[in-house]
């Protein structure tokens, strides 16, 4: 999640509801659609004015040869600047006077506003979290050079404007910088040097120029020295002074997972569902096992049918599958191998309809993206859908040693390869975000839910199984289990390091006894848990949402249930909060409403 990034000063803040978004101040009857979606272009063109980097990741070009204006300053009047906003909503737009469509973009607009103002009051990404400052330094450029669908050499022309803006970012962070968590600190000197590769080598590879050469060369020549002092900057002065203090504490979690998730559930009832389906998964992977034992270990006498047994046998046919992998140098092209496979299993079995052209690239991450997560999708964004997509895939990095990297590609072995891509791809988040961009409303393109997002990824997971997948391979089997048994903990993980006070001992234990990760990656993800909070647990709450509404359907439809239409009936109405899918959902389907309160 990109928390909320730059503003202006304050007079603006005044015109913005009356210029900007429409004119003449109107009274709660004069609203409507029209009004609505006025008041949010409006909010957009001032918004993208004020955030060029937020501009960019939306693909809007219009912003693309400036960078934000960082300073306390101008974060305080963008703080002020999204109030107006709020209180513009609750002035001039009746929710009594809007479409249903209306109504639910009027409370996704409202709640995004909301929450950004309640992060910014409430946290200090600025001065706690030297990350932020890598997307103004690197993926600024970054996205022109890979995404924009604008002219190459005049994404070329606004990549150079921008690295010569770059030095004023890292001036501001020399000054902002306090005291943030040591496990933050140390990923953003990860990043930051990544930073300098990036300046050095990937930079002219992406632009199709020699290293050095030209206009291009010789501002990265220029910049390279500032962008070594920020990485000493970093190490020597801020390292130093980095303390433990990334819990967040109850209270905040609390508030701000409700926000997270817009589910309608709370965090203790997260925590206490996410629990019993741990159980669940757990009873359910241990049958999977057994009855691929005498396959995987002819001969062999089963461990013990009692509790520290039955995780004995999950454990060693899960190292045995394992033992199928690739390595450093073939995982990124092993990832593009499965794609054609399953692709034509979803025609074949009528899961959806693929979007056309495919614009989904597969890629090594890049080095100055690595420290979060083993992968990601960098979708074509909202306002500019010819840009492509990126399934990014991280490698073991070059400098990590032998039995560490070994771990990792256990972990995502050749099974637990098809399952990622899965998520990340087909039918997971490319394909969904690709519906999504062809959403007409505005705010629901711009405004998306993390928690419908990924929890329609892990979702597709089972469901793809399910369907016949794989025929039937145990191992494959066992380990989309274990992807989402992985999800399920994420929630106990988020909740119980920052609302209580888990141990990195303790996380230990959840992960890889209970969760049956290899020690590589149970120790990414609590790096991981420390570093955010509450994103850990949309995949669960999301995933949870897309299963109970699609039992509900299937239910009540019986043998007229079409799986491929309730697929595309859920992907139809963008990447909205999951509290809507229900009303949707059943709507598009021709469905009665249910009467239930979203859950």
């Amino acid at each position: 999640m990109r928390l909320p990034l730059v503003a202006m000063a304050g007079l603006v803040l005044f015109m913005i509801s009356n210029a900007a978004l429409g004119g003449e101040t109107a009274g709660p009857s004069a609203g409507g659609d029209d009004r609505l979606n006025a008041i949010f272009q409006g909010y957009l063109k001032e918004l993208f004015r004020r955030e060029p980097m937020t501009a960019t990741m939306l693909g809007d070009h219009s912003q693309d040869d400036r960078l934000d204006d960082i300073t306390p300053a101008a974060r305080k009047a963008n703080l002020e600047f999204k109030q107006s906003i709020l209180a513009t909503l609750s002035r001039e737009v009746d929710p009594k006077g809007l479409s249903d469509d209306g109504r639910v973009d009027l409370d996704i607009f409202r709640s995004a506003l909301a929450r950004d103002i309640w992060l910014t009051e409430n946290f200090k990404p600025f001065e706690e979290d030297p990350r932020v400052y890598g997307d103004y330094v690197t993926s600024s450029v970054y996205l022109l050079l890979t995404q924009s669908s604008l002219p190459k050499d005049l994404n070329l022309a606004h990549a150079m404007a921008r690295i010569e803006q770059v030095p004023r970012i890292l001036s501001v962070a020399r000054a902002t910088i306090k005291v943030p968590p040591k496990v933050v600190t140390e990923t953003a000197i990860r990043q930051a040097e990544g930073a300098v590769a990036f300046y050095t080598t990937d930079l002219f590879e992406l632009a199709g120029q020699k290293p050095g050469e030209g206009p291009l060369g010789a501002k990265a020549a220029a910049l390279v020295p500032a962008l070594k002092a920020h990485v000493e900057f970093l190490r020597k002065e801020v390292l130093p002074r980095a303390g433990e203090n990334w819990r967040i504490g109850r209270e905040k979690f609390v508030k701000k997972l409700d926000q997270e998730l817009d589910a309608g559930l709370g965090a203790d009832e997260v925590l206490a569902e996410a629990r019993r389906e741990a159980d669940r998964v757990q009873r359910e992977m241990e049958v999977i096992a057994r009855q691929a034992w005498g396959k995987l270990f002819p001969g062999k006498v089963i461990p013990a049918d009692d509790r520290e047994g039955r995780r004995e046998l999950v454990r060693r046919v899960l190292e045995k599958v394992a033992d199928n992998h690739g390595s450093a140098e073939t995982l990124v092209d092993e990832a593009r191998a499965t794609v054609g496979e399953i692709k034509a299993f979803i025609r074949d079995r009528k899961i959806l309809t693929l979007p056309e052209p495919d614009q989904c690239r597969i890629i090594a991450m890049p080095e100055f993206m690595r420290g979060n997560s083993v992968a990601y999708l960098n979708p074509a964004p909202p306002l500019d859908t010819r840009g492509s997509s990126e399934y990014a895939i991280s490698p073991p990095p070059s400098d990590w040693t032998k039995a560490r990297a070994d771990s990792l590609l256990r972990e995502y072995n050749r099974a637990m390869l098809k399952i990622l891509t899965i998520h990340e791809a087909y039918p997971g988040h490319y394909v969904q975000l690709e519906y999504s961009n062809r959403c007409p409303s505005m705010i629901r393109k711009v405004l998306s839910s993390g928690t419908f997002a990924e929890g329609w990824a892990v979702y597709t997971e089972q469901m793809m199984l399910d369907q016949g997948f794989g025929d039937g391979d145990l191992g494959l089997r066992l380990n989309q289990l274990k992807f989402y048994l992985r999800a399920v903990v994420n929630a106990i993980l988020d909740h119980e390091m920052h609302a209580g006070s888990m141990t990195d001992e303790q996380a230990m234990d959840l992960l890889m006894n209970r969760a049956y990760q290899t020690e590589g990656e149970a120790v990414g993800k609590i790096i991981r848990s420390k570093q955010s909070s509450c994103q850990l647990s949309t995949y669960f709450v999301g995933r949870m949402a897309f299963y109970r509404l699609r039992q509900a359907i299937q239910k009540e439809q019986g043998e007229s249930f079409d799986l491929g239409r309730y697929h595309e009936a859920a992907l139809a109405h963008g990447t909205i909060p999951v509290k809507h899918l229900p009303g949707l959902v059943r709507k598009t389907l021709g469905l009665p409403d249910s009467g239930m309160p979203p859950r």
